[in-house]
């Protein structure tokens, strides 16, 4: 898969709301398309990367830093949080909406940057349609499958005030990340191994 990427490695590192706060449940605004290329959005993206960097994440919603608009960055590089997560360029959605291609989901296991310290296992569709707007504004339109589907899932439910949590297909799996380890581990790595060999995302 081929995702547009963002070179500018400007930005600062912004406080990233924890579950709780209630500005993590308010559903995003959409951008105005004229507005994407101003300072305002500009300077949210560059600050959304730098703290996704920072804090080791695959990605990161404005909602979680506390701006009710609909942007969000997604990558996954050499990340030592999920080293099982297959590679995701630098990717930046404006005004993002997914459409599932098939009825077939997975059980993912996740956590968040919100939800620190904790993990849990809900369900994702394994091939979805993205639209959205890149940070200069231009239509995007592509498709994601396998592991990779879930992560962009993950980081649209933030721009709608929903957490992984509230998705979660049975309580029992919720964890701490020491306990999924320890526990859980192996047996996600078989299931997450034959899904990335199966779509190579």
């Amino acid at each position: 898969m081929s995702f547009p990427t963002c070179n500018r490695e400007v930005g600062r590192k912004r406080e990233i709301l924890q579950i709780g706060d209630p500005d993590l449940r308010r559903r995003a605004d959409p951008v105005d398309p004229a507005d994407v290329t101003g300072s305002r959005v500009q300077e949210l993206i560059d600050d959304l990367v730098c703290s996704m960097r920072a804090a080791g994440g695959a990605g990161l919603a404005a909602t979680q830093v506390g701006e009710p608009l609909r942007v969000c960055v997604i990558e996954v590089e050499d990340n030592p949080r999920y080293p099982y997560k297959p590679r995701i360029p630098l990717t930046v959605l404006v005004n993002p909406t997914w459409t599932a291609l098939t009825a077939e989901r997975f059980r993912n296991n996740e956590g968040c940057l919100s939800v620190p310290g904790m993990r849990g296992d809900v369900e994702r569709f394994t091939s979805i349609e993205i639209e959205a707007l890149d940070r200069d504004g231009s239509p995007l339109r592509f498709t994601v499958g396998g592991l990779s589907a879930g992560t962009f899932q993950h980081e649209c439910d933030h721009l709608d005030g929903l957490l992984f949590v509230d998705r979660l297909v049975d309580s029992l799996s919720l964890s701490t990340w020491d306990n999924f380890n320890r526990h859980r581990r192996e047996e996600y790595l078989v299931r997450v191994a034959e899904l990335v060999a199966r779509y190579g995302q």
